[in-house]
């Protein structure tokens, strides 16, 4: 996948992976920041975690664009 996030300062490749992942019966899930997030109990707990962080990192990006002006 070709993709640019607006923080990125070059465009780049970017292929899509599994990012939950299962270590001794607890889930994590990786970033494209590079951080490991966990662990959770369950799948379905790790998912919804996903999302909140996918929200707070766009909220953030949000501020930070408002900051800037």
């Amino acid at each position: 996948m070709f993709g640019r996030r607006a923080s990125d300062m070059a465009p780049g490749t970017h292929y899509r992976s599994e990012r939950i992942s299962a270590v001794n019966g607890q889930y994590f899930f990786s970033t494209r920041e590079g951080t490991l997030e966990g662990p959770y109990y369950t799948r379905v707990d790790t998912e919804r975690e996903v999302a909140l962080y996918i929200r707070r990192v766009k909220q953030s990006d949000t501020l930070l664009a408002l900051r800037g002006r």
